[in-house]
Order: structure tokens, then sequence, then C-alpha cells
């Protein structure tokens, strides 16, 4: 009898030691992020989104205060009608051509995150971009999942394969914008990025633009598109999408007629300050 009440009484005290130890340790990781105002998650995580009433301002992973500290953005902070229109591109099938026409027709600057397979097979479009007053940024070289990069080496190697390439089809250095591939992410990779001098960008408002083999009607497309769209919105479509080549001239038209105006990037970077 005396023998089960010392080993409940030592699977007690042992529940009680951990349960302080888990207190403590919350506590010093709390202190740890208030002392630093690191609100960002520190592990590996999806850029997502939450959307409320049409027409406002979604809700991200981090806000844009939390991201400020690491040069990062989602979304601009001004209630001015402004977009501002991305488009990552991977390989080209036959779009950008249009989307490029569209962006001309309505003299709309865009930002372009490309990555080595298309510096590689699409160096015509890269100079018209560049031709056009458009910006090209950095989605990497090889399209990782850079939030599984840990070494800081390995992540700068990434970066500049993609600016040594640029400079090779344009001869002119790459815009220091960043945006991580698939949108994964973590603080480590934020603060890498900023030490190399990027501006990391996510985006406040997508849609499922990227399944070639599953490509959304004009009526999804705008049915998203348009009511989601806000002041300071960072757009992001995809250059391979067959809907996008096709609509984006009404779209940008639909948009002007909503009262909203197109600015680059930097216009936001300039307000962040």
């Amino acid at each position: 009898m005396k023998e089960k009440v010392k080993m409940v009484l030592g699977v007690f005290l042992l529940w009680g030691a951990m349960f302080l130890a888990g207190r403590g340790t919350a506590a010093l990781v709390q202190g740890i992020r208030g002392n630093t105002m690191e609100t960002v998650s520190g592990q590996t995580d999806n850029w997502g989104l939450g959307f409320g009433e049409d027409g406002a301002k979604p809700t991200g992973n981090a806000s844009p205060k939390e991201l400020e500290q690491y040069q990062a953005y989602y979304m601009g902070e001004s209630e001015e009608k402004v977009i501002y229109l991305t488009f990552d591109c991977g390989y080209e099938n036959g779009n950008t051509e249009p989307i490029l026409d569209a962006l001309k027709k309505h003299k709309a600057p865009g930002t372009f995150f490309v990555v080595g397979h298309f510096l590689e097979t699409s160096p015509d479009l890269v100079r018209r971009m560049v031709a056009e007053g458009h910006t090209v940024g950095n989605h990497t070289f090889h399209h990782p999942d850079m939030s599984q990069i840990s070494e800081e080496s390995a992540f700068r190697e990434e970066m500049e394969a993609t600016e040594k390439l640029y400079k090779e089809v344009t001869g002119k250095e790459i815009a220091r914008y960043y945006r991580p591939p698939q949108g994964k992410y973590n603080v480590q990779n934020l603060e890498m990025a900023k030490k190399l001098g990027y501006h990391t960008f996510f985006w406040s408002l997508a849609y499922v633009d990227w399944n070639v083999d599953n490509q959304p009607s004009k009526e999804e497309a705008f049915d998203k598109l348009l009511t989601r769209i806000h002041p300071g919105a960072i757009v992001l479509l995809h250059n391979t999408s067959d809907t996008n080549g096709a609509i984006l001239d009404e779209l940008l038209t639909k948009w002007e007629e909503m009262g909203y105006t197109f600015k680059p990037l930097e216009d936001l970077i300039r307000q962040a300050g």
C-alpha cells in the first residue's frame, strides 16, 4: 500500500514539475517576443488570407505592422484606390504577350516575379517587360520551398543565380523584390531576404488561376477579382493562366470603372517609408 502511495505521489510531483516548466518556457518565449516585437510565426507557414465584406481589406497571417520590420508587405495601408499588379512567371505557354498587351493598353505598371527557367527560355519577353517600364523581381532560381532552407549560403545561392542570369539577359540589375515560391516562408527567410537587401512581397488578392488543366471561367475569375478588390491591393496573377491572358484587358477596364488606378510597388515602399 505504501509503495502504491509513493508511486502515485511521484507521478503527481513529476506532472507538477512538467507543468511548471511548461509555464516557465511559455513565459520566457512570450517575454522574448515582447522585447523584440517578433510576432510573425517562427514556424514554416503558408501565406493565407481571411476575407470579410466585399471591398474590405483582408487579414493576413501577419499584420502589415508585423511584416514591416522585415521589409515585407502584403498590401498598402492607404485608403487610396490603388492596385499593385504582380505576376508570378514560372514558364511561358503563350499568355505573357496578351498580358503585356493589356498592361500597355491601360498604361498599367506590373511587377513580374521570375524564376531561372523563365529567364532561360523567354529572354525576349523579359527584355520586353523592361523596355515597357515594368519591374522584374526575384522568384528564386529553382522555385524550391525556401522555408526548408536554413543555411544563409543556400538561400543566397538561389537568389544570386537569378540575379546573375537576369543581368546576362538584360544588362541590368534585378529589382530587389522577392516573392517566396508558393507563399511558404518563416521568420528566418524574411530576415535573410532583408539582409540581402530585398523587400518581400506577399499578396492580398489572388484566385485559383495556377492550375493550367483546370482553368476558372471568366465569370468565376470576375466573381473573385471584382468583389474582393480593395484599396492598396497587391494582386497576384499567374502568367501561365489562359483565363488571365483572355480577361486582363476587360478586368483592368472594370477596375478603372470602379475608380482604381495602377501603381508600381515602389510607390507602396515609399508610402511605408
